[in-house]
């Protein structure tokens, strides 16, 4: 299977051709900002080095969150717009499970991947917890563990060594941002049937900052 896998949830722009699970080609780019600009011609890149066309691939794979705004919304429109350009399937991947594909043997410790919303909170994603969706959470209000946990995500840090200052037993891991590979693995796993269906929308925790006016949108201009 040939996978285009997509992301932009995070610090980072990522492209990559996946055949069989194995990376074709690659391009990541470290960046806060500009992901709209750059995830095209990073697409654009490893198409030509794969020697790829668009029309030979079988799916996109893109993140969906949860995570910035604008590089989530960057990510999906490119990847809609080449899907039904190519008529090909479009795959949204939640970043925790590219997360947990990546960490596959954890000596059952349970995964919390904790996602910086830049807000002085986090976005804590309890695998396997309350059906494992994420949850807004202050850093001065973690939850505390019942049992071992191992934690991922950019926020990973500063989470871990607050567990670890309350004596949880907390490990950890080296996963910063959904690693592009397991987001493509994920995304083949979930066309074989073998996880849920997920659309590829905004998977946005907090409502959006973005409010109407009080009185309304102005009426569209009137053609002359």
């Amino acid at each position: 299977m040939r996978i285009l896998a997509l992301d932009g949830a995070l610090a980072r722009c990522a492209a990559a051709i996946v055949i069989d699970g194995q990376i074709a080609a690659v391009r990541q780019v470290l960046v806060d900002r500009g992901h709209a600009g750059l995830l095209p011609s990073l697409v654009e890149a490893v198409l030509v080095q794969s020697g790829l066309g668009v029309r030979e691939l079988d799916a996109i794979a893109v993140t969906v969150g949860p995570g910035s705004f604008t590089g989530l919304r960057a990510a999906l429109a490119l990847a809609h717009g080449l899907g039904t350009g190519a008529g090909l399937p479009v795959v949204g991947v939640g970043i925790a499970e590219a997360m947990a594909e990546a960490l596959p043997a954890l000596g059952g410790r349970q995964l919390w991947v904790a996602i910086d919303s830049r807000r002085g909170r986090i976005f804590l994603h309890r695998m396997g917890h309350h059906g494992g969706a994420p949850e807004p959470t202050a850093l001065d209000a973690l939850p505390i563990p019942d049992t071992r946990v191992a934690i991922a995500g950019d926020a990973a840090i500063e989470v871990a060594a607050r567990l670890a200052a309350m004596d949880c037993n907390v490990m950890l891991t080296d996963v910063r941002l959904p690693p592009i590979r397991q987001v493509a693995l994920v995304a083949a796993r979930r066309l074989a049937g073998d996880l849920p269906p997920l659309p590829a929308q905004p998977l946005y925790v907090d409502p959006p900052e973005a409010k109407l006016p009080a009185g309304g949108l102005r009426p569209a201009p009137q053609a002359r």
